[in-house]
């Protein structure tokens, strides 16, 4: 029995300039994984609302504080972790929302739990969390020589 691989990750610091580059590697990994066109907008909107999240509350525009993005290709699908410095966090305390309320703002977990099959949030250590969220496809992963 061989170890898992270890993830695709990205480390940026928590700079909401930097969304688009956690948002084209996020794409990049979908595209490693030969996941179709829905699936991978799905998982890059998932990403980009927790990373927003992640920036704009949990770090509370802190640029110094770094979001951490890993991705785990799996036959079954995709499994992304998002590592923040933010204050302990618990996603059940987020209501699930009717879609059909109108209000502005307050969607990015709507959002996350309505695309992705999984979604769970852990405290890590004194400060942090680890935001978990899993979409369930067929990966097929696959390297260009030369790409």
């Amino acid at each position: 029995m061989g170890s898992e691989p270890a993830p695709w990750t990205l480390t940026i610091p928590s700079d909401l300039r930097l969304l688009g580059l956690a948002r084209a590697f996020v794409e990049a990994i979908c595209q490693i994984a030969n996941l179709d066109e829905r699936t991978t907008h799905a998982i890059v909107l998932a990403t980009d609302e927790a990373t927003n999240n992640v920036m704009r509350h949990a770090h509370q525009g802190n640029p110094d504080a770094q979001v951490q993005l890993q991705c785990y290709l799996r036959p079954d699908g995709i499994e992304i972790h998002l590592h923040d410095e933010g204050q302990p966090f618990d996603l059940a305390n987020v209501p699930h929302l009717d879609p059909a309320e109108l209000r502005v703002g307050g969607r990015g977990v709507f959002i996350m739990r309505t695309v992705m099959d999984e979604l769970t949030c852990h405290p890590r250590g004194e400060r942090g969390n680890i935001l978990r969220m899993v979409k369930r496809c067929s990966c097929r992963v696959s390297y260009s020589a030369g790409a």
